[in-house]
């Protein structure tokens, strides 16, 4: 099949902008050139990046998902990509080939509709909880997961045509599962390559000020939007549980409930609840959407 042309977005906060200018020259850097890189500025004008990049300064902050569907629709109605590398303003692309990388695995498998990178620190270390998948002890398996990282992934345009964007509402946290389960429902693949690597600070998803009350309310969303009802309240349980066992703050148990508690009375968005053959494929790929 043609190799896929490519589109990049990054969204920034313009808190960091070391860290971006590395970015956007290991984006230059690369041996396929991107045929756009679209840089979104949430809540920030922009005005101090020089690379030649499109654009697009928001007046106010939409959170990670939204500022980046500014970017995906961007892309979109230009018609100019088939493929759309989204990456983390803070990550680093430290091989020259992943965007050909990206171009042969999209061009190898018409079915593929994500590709998740492998997120590994300064050392080359992947944490556990950047591996998608329960059995996270070894990060250079590879093959078809249920999830992907936010920091570095690549979605057909193909798909994001079919299923949607990324669910605006939930601002921080858990945006990724909507759309991973959005996906696996409409029968896309997600596979894990940890030859594509991000290079990425380690840090605490709790470095977030909010981290607490998203994570609870997003989960709660999750589930009313995304699960056959028999699941909703298996699903919550398992979470409540583990996020018990894990707290370690009274102000964060405090903000957790809160979450939760938003979470069951608040608008969560359009319910589509996956279909029970879903929910058996995701059981078989080795994570049940109950986990």
């Amino acid at each position: 099949m043609p190799l896929p042309r490519l589109g990049v977005v990054i969204v920034t906060m313009g808190i960091r902008p070391r860290e971006l200018a590395a970015l956007l020259a290991s984006v230059e850097k690369q041996d396929v050139p991107a045929a756009r890189v679209v840089l979104v500025g949430n809540a920030t004008p922009l005005t101090d990046v020089t690379a030649d990049v499109t654009k697009i300064p928001l007046g106010e902050n939409l959170g990670c998902p939204g500022g980046r569907n500014a970017g995906l629709k961007l892309l979109s109605e230009s018609g100019e990509v088939d493929v759309v590398v989204e990456l983390d303003d803070d990550g680093l692309l430290i091989a020259d080939d992943v965007f050909r990388r990206v171009q042969w695995l999209f061009a190898d498998d018409p079915g593929l509709g994500i590709v998740g990178f492998r997120v590994a620190d300064e050392n080359g270390l992947t944490e556990r909880r950047w591996v998608p998948r329960l059995r996270a002890g070894d990060p250079m398996r590879r093959g078809p997961v249920t999830a992907f990282l936010g920091g570095g992934h690549a979605f057909s345009m193909p798909m994001l045509d079919g299923i949607g964007l990324w669910p605006a509402e939930f601002f921080f946290g858990h945006e990724e599962s909507d759309l991973a389960w959005r996906a696996l429902d409409a029968g896309w693949k997600i596979l894990y390559e940890p030859e594509l690597v991000l290079q990425h600070p380690r840090t605490s998803p709790a470095r977030h000020a909010a981290h607490y009350r998203f994570t609870a309310r997003n989960r709660v969303w999750l589930a009313r939007r995304r699960l056959p009802v028999p699941l909703i309240p298996v699903y919550l349980g398992v979470w409540i549980s583990l996020a018990m066992l894990r707290m370690r703050s009274s102000a964060g148990l405090k903000a957790w409930w809160g979450g939760f508690a938003e979470g069951l009375r608040t608008p969560c968005g359009p319910r589509e609840p996956m279909k029970w053959r879903t929910v058996w494929r995701m059981t078989r790929l080795g994570r049940p959407p109950v986990l």
